[in-house]
């Protein structure tokens, strides 16, 4: 297995490189993203993965491992091969594809040229769990946020098993995790009880 490559780019394309390592030229398939971090007569490097079919050797190329590994991972639905999977790459960036799959939006996924609805749909189904959660980097901190609230509801309910009135351990609770929302439950509730006068 080929895992990485590393050499003089001699040549850029739309979807391909040649890297010229030990004196061998190397046909790369890459995504868009890990041929703009190329420069034709500079050093160049890749992660990659090679495809073995009974007639060729393909090597496909990424500029991160989590691109690689997206690229093994798609490939696991039925009727998506390295060429439509690489496609799949080229138009929706790691974390965008992440997102697509954990919230099952079928509409991004299809955005993709030779992926249809139904395509679309088995891909969310099967990989959602493999994955992860769907996660935009993009996106406001309002989930952030509303961890945030249910934090403080379960320090609050915390606060009220040991003997505080509903007001005062909402007031506490609220008070520590607007000022650090990203503090863990147990952290917070230690901060409420030394603001509540408690060791």
């Amino acid at each position: 297995m080929i895992a990485s490559i590393r050499g003089t780019v001699v040549e850029i394309g739309l979807d391909r490189c040649v890297m010229e390592t030990s004196g061998v030229g190397v046909l790369v398939h890459a995504t868009p993203a890990a041929l703009a971090g190329l420069r034709r007569g500079t050093e160049g490097a890749l992660y990659t993965e090679l495809v073995v079919r009974e007639d060729s050797l393909t090597l496909f190329g990424f500029d991160s491992v989590e691109a690689k590994e997206l690229f093994t991972t798609v490939q696991s639905v039925s009727g998506i091969g390295p060429r439509l999977a690489l496609a799949i790459l080229a138009t929706l960036e790691p974390p965008e594809l992440v997102r697509a799959l954990g919230a099952g939006d079928v509409k991004a996924l299809t955005r993709v040229p030779g992926v249809g609805k139904r395509t679309a749909e088995r891909m969310a189904l099967e990989l959602k769990d493999k994955v992860g959660p769907a996660t935009d980097p993009g996106a406001p901190e309002v989930p952030a946020a509303s961890a945030a609230g249910s934090s403080a509801a379960e320090v609050s309910e915390a606060l009220e098993g040991l003997g505080f009135s509903s007001a005062e351990a909402e007031k506490a609770a609220t008070a520590v995790l607007e000022s650090a929302p990203e503090l863990e439950p147990a952290e917070a509730l230690r901060l409420a009880l030394r603001s509540l006068g408690k060791r």
